[in-house]
């Protein structure tokens, strides 16, 4: 056994006097083997979490009337609890944006649901803390308004519209005041959905916003007048 020594008043802790005695050639192996096994703070750090082989999904409602909150449900396999999840949303081609957290549970799933306040598509997906892995859904989020409308078509057909279409029976499309013809508008009608274009001007009844072409109205199970959920957007 080696004896501890003393320099200026104080004791070589061991670790440095079997360093001193292993020979100089194998200073070089013992400094590394003694950094890597020496405690830091008394607590070995944990080891980073392994998110490669992670399988992330997410699915949002897809209609949502504006103001509402949008419930998205999705799970991360394999299932662990705890695994925080971020909700991001990317509006008109802008930059993603968080805007829900989530817990996964002990099978890997998550629940929440993100407020809506604009008009037009979201893509939506869920990201696995900030930097793990993440997956979009497979359909986007339309955000719409309520609308008074109402249909035409019989009477008009064969005639030009005001944005220059002729008119038919199996004519895609409806009737603004002021949208730019061509402005793409998604309807939505007790579970029936269709984007059409403003191909006329009109309704000029009070209070309708929008007057349907007979296909457009058929597609949607419309009636004859009534509240529709629309979101008007320029492409």
């Amino acid at each position: 056994m080696v004896p501890n020594s003393r320099l200026g008043g104080r004791t070589l802790a061991r670790a440095s006097i079997a360093i001193a005695i292993a020979g100089p050639g194998s200073l070089g192996t013992a400094l590394a083997s003694a950094a890597a096994t020496a405690p830091s703070g008394g607590t070995a750090a944990p080891a980073a979490a392994d998110n490669t082989h992670l399988k992330v999904t997410v699915t949002p409602r897809q209609h949502i009337l504006r103001g509402d909150d949008d419930p998205v449900h999705g799970s991360v396999r394999p299932g662990r609890r705890g695994r925080s999840v971020l909700i991001q949303v990317r509006h008109d081609g802008h930059g993603w944006e968080t805007v829900a957290h989530a817990r996964t549970g002990a099978d890997g799933r998550f629940r929440t649901s993100w407020a809506t306040h604009s008009l037009g598509n979201y893509e939506v997906r869920a990201k696995v803390g900030t930097t793990g892995p993440s997956a979009r859904a497979d359909h986007q989020v339309i955000v719409y308004k309520t609308s008074e409308a109402s249909w035409y078509g019989p009477g008009f057909y064969g005639n030009r519209t005001a944005c220059g279409e002729t008119l038919r029976p199996s004519t895609l499309g409806v009737a603004h005041k002021t949208l730019p013809c061509g402005t793409k508008v998604a309807l939505y009608y007790r579970g029936h959905a269709v984007t059409v274009p403003v191909i006329d001007r009109g309704p000029y009844a009070a209070s309708r916003e929008y007057d349907l072409t007979a296909e457009t109205k058929d597609r949607l199970h419309f009636g004859s007048t009534g509240t529709v959920w629309s979101a008007p957007h320029a492409h």
